[in-house]
């Protein structure tokens, strides 16, 4: 309970919380806590009094791109969204914003602004800096195009890191080597254009996302990243896995790299799914197929 208490004065504080109502995929187990904290300042004293309790701590965004496991996670889980989502937009294009803030959010108000460059990310359901942590990207397009430097907080501090030194790739950044870095805030750089022809690709890419994706079933996204000679889909598709299904998780019938939660799935059906997937593509083509979804409080 003290633990409970030193954390509530930074943050508001859940125990014993399902991760499952925290991601997209509705799955996973619980956490000793899950705090939002409220600023910067709260964010670098809930990391001190972790430390100080030697307790372990993950940052989640919105969940949007993990797979937690069904075990119960002994630490704190930080979530961002709640405070730290500010956002600020300069003359020359410049958008500075808070980590936790909505990357569909930001993509409308640079539209509103008839500034362009995130009209990839209008349809994907996470925060900045979880973008940023994985490089996400849609239509040939990633965040790594807009960044001109990453707000972050390592060995207690925090420092501007410009984007060459981020070591980004497709779907990679250093800070999926550097698990103890803390994405803070970042600084994009994008362009003037026309408000109503911004407006027409992003609902244009709208009803796109609509004909093609599961989005009524909880999912992670695209499953799989795409290997250098197809599309994971096409892969996954030709090996006749449209459709199959592991306990309560499913090929989505849509959308072959979605696996969707069809039925009160766990965590371990999808691990289960994505592992047959692989060596079914390994065996016929002679591809290893690495998945785009992050996996949390996996023992192995």
């Amino acid at each position: 309970m003290e633990l409970e208490q030193q954390l509530a004065a930074y943050g508001d504080v859940e125990r014993n919380e399902s991760l499952a109502k925290h991601t997209t995929f509705r799955i996973g187990g619980s956490c000793a806590y899950l705090v939002y904290p409220k600023n910067q300042i709260a964010l670098m004293r809930i990391l001190e009094i972790a430390k100080q309790a030697n307790m372990p701590c993950k940052l989640l965004g919105k969940g949007s791109n993990l797979l937690c496991s069904d075990e119960v996670y002994p630490g704190i889980v930080l979530c961002l969204d709640r405070y730290m989502n500010e956002f600020y937009f300069e003359e020359d294009g410049t958008c500075v914003a808070q980590a936790g803030c909505s990357i569909i959010l930001l993509a409308h108000e640079a539209m509103k602004r008839s500034l362009s460059g995130l009209e990839f990310a209008c349809g994907i359901p996470g925060t900045l800096g979880g973008a940023i942590f994985m490089n996400a990207g849609a239509y040939k397009a990633s965040i790594s195009d807009l960044l001109h430097s990453v707000l972050v907080l390592r060995n207690g501090d925090c420092t501007w890191m410009d984007v060459a030194d981020l070591a980004y790739g497709y779907r990679t950044s250093r800070f999926q080597q550097e698990r103890d870095w803390i994405i803070v805030g970042a600084k994009l750089k994008l362009i003037e254009g026309d408000q109503n022809e911004i407006r027409e690709l992003m609902d244009s890419r709208r009803k796109r996302r609509m004909a093609t994706q599961p989005l009524d079933q909880p999912s992670a996204g695209s499953m799989f990243r795409n290997p250098e000679s197809a599309f994971a889909w096409e892969l996954i598709d030709q090996i006749g896995y449209r459709g199959k299904r592991i306990g309560g998780a499913m090929v989505s019938e849509k959308h072959p790299n979605f696996i969707v939660n069809a039925d009160h799935a766990s965590a371990a059906d999808v691990a289960a799914l994505v592992c047959e997937i692989q060596q079914k593509v390994k065996e016929r083509f002679k591809i290893e197929l690495r998945t785009e979804v992050e996996r949390f409080n996996w023992k192995n």
